[in-house]
């Protein structure tokens, strides 16, 4: 049921997958309860990427072949997903550890992996649809949720599907977010954000072509209750669409592994790995051509306010940047518990540590709205966080940073090596030890952290990991 023998491992690396999880992530943001999560959550608006490379790594080690890589992952996604719980805008009650809501999570991913060989032209046989349905079942199984909330046999489950679209799907905020900013206003991977034209100019041609293939592939009667647009020849697209990119499964494995996509996008330009030098070089030079061209058929000088004066990084580039992890405008306790989430999967911890991380960031939370909270209103806001910048520094922050330090030095040394450093980001980047320091001071770890954390200063190893799309 897991590993490389499985139904699931077969589309794993098909180039058509991205586009049915694409699908798949619009209808679970369409689920009242899963929509509302996600606007008071996730990191999805403002770390698209970020939240791919996760999504896709914990993929991963849920169908891997290893059981006891399954069994951690299934624990730290139910201690995530126990943490995420509220109220949505019509005060209606949202829990992620629903068994209802995590059934329709499951069922979303294989109902789009079906449609995607459907609307390919090669349906899969009801053998393989059948075993396909069965590893699925398998996932919420490992997950701990009961068996029945997803029904036992393939046909239960088609009605189970229509029932939920025509009875309980919403044209809620989640999903207006994803098909109508998300695609247009796309940030450039770390890897290609040195290149903001060619990325803008590519994203303005892909961001409405996936947009509407992806309306149109949404079951009908949703579409219509949703009141989406039908655009004309649309139907024809997207199957032309699923077609042409699955002419991919044809290249050399070597050229459309999943995971090796994955890494590569996740990959920062500094970063040491070969590839990211390769795209580095790359990008060098068509910046040069770039250059070279403005100097043959130079651009009259647009008039315009003089670019302000200060340090690299300002308060609020820093609070957009960084603190505000969900993107909303504010910092809020789901934007620490963002970074939380962020640093305990990188460092793959185990619950006494997690847990640990979690309430240094929420006593820091308390510190925050204790200083700089002048309204009132439970949120920091940029205005708010920029005229008080000195008060991030306190006692809560210097226990976030002690709790890092303490389980990346896995040997207990009281000191980070270059490789002990390198672990805790799970990137490929080196960094050179202060001074020329064969090792890393828990005093000047915590240094580091607390300049990065109060927007002090720029840092190649936090930007990457809280900064970075």
């Amino acid at each position: 049921m897991f590993g490389p023998g499985s139904q699931f491992q077969q589309f794993f690396d098909d180039p058509r997958w991205a586009l049915a999880m694409i699908r798949a992530t619009v209808l679970e943001a369409a689920h009242p309860q899963i929509g509302a999560a996600l606007i008071d959550n996730s990191v999805f608006v403002a770390h698209p990427w970020r939240r791919l490379w996760n999504t896709f790594r914990s993929l991963q080690r849920m169908f891997g072949a290893d059981e006891q890589v399954r069994e951690r992952e299934a624990a730290r996604l139910n201690r995530m997903h126990a943490r995420l719980s509220g109220t949505d805008a019509r005060d209606r009650p949202y829990d992620a550890m629903d068994p209802e809501v995590r059934a329709w999570v499951v069922a979303t991913l294989f109902e789009s992996t079906v449609t995607m060989c459907r609307l390919s032209g090669q349906p899969l046989e009801q053998t393989a649809m059948e075993r396909l349905y069965a590893e699925y079942q398998g996932f919420l199984a490992a997950l701990g949720d009961e068996a029945g909330r997803l029904p036992p046999t393939l046909h239960g489950f088609w009605q189970y599907y229509d029932r939920v679209v025509e009875e309980e799907l919403e044209n809620t905020e989640a999903l207006r977010i994803i098909l109508y900013k998300l695609f247009d206003h796309l940030p450039a991977p770390p890897l290609l954000d040195g290149l903001p034209t060619v990325w803008a100019a590519g994203r303005a041609l892909a961001g409405p072509v996936i947009g509407t293939i992806t309306v149109a592939s949404l079951p009908e009667a949703f579409r219509r209750r949703a009141g989406l647009p039908e655009v004309p020849g649309a139907q024809t697209l997207t199957q032309g669409a699923y077609l042409a990119i699955g002419l991919a499964r044809f290249l050399p494995e070597g050229w459309r592994r999943a995971d090796g996509l994955a890494e590569l996008l996740a990959l920062t330009p500094d970063s040491d790995d070969p590839r990211a030098r390769t795209v580095a070089a790359v990008r060098d030079g068509v910046k040069r051509a770039g250059a070279l061209i403005r100097l043959i058929t130079p651009v009259p000088a647009q008039p315009g306010p003089p670019a302000p004066a200060g340090p690299p990084r300002g308060a609020e580039e820093f609070f957009d940047a960084v603190l505000d992890q969900t993107g909303d405008g504010y910092l809020d306790w789901p934007d620490l518990a963002a970074m939380a989430r962020e640093l305990a999967g990188r460092l793959d911890l185990d619950e006494p540590q997690e847990t640990r991380l979690y309430d240094a960031y929420a006593a820091w939370w308390r510190e925050l709205q204790s200083a700089l909270d002048t309204d009132g209103d439970g949120r920091v806001s940029r205005q708010e966080y920029a005229a008080a910048v000195p008060a991030l520094a306190g006692p809560a922050l210097i226990r976030v940073a002690e709790v890092l330090f303490d389980a990346t030095d896995t040997d207990g040394d009281q000191s980070i090596d270059a490789d002990e450093y390198r672990v805790l980001f799970r990137t490929a980047f080196r960094r050179e030890m202060l001074d020329g320091a064969a090792a890393y001071s828990r005093g000047a770890f915590v240094q580091d952290f607390l300049s990065f954390m109060t927007g002090r200063r720029r840092s190649r190893a936090y930007d990457s990991l809280l900064a970075d799309s």
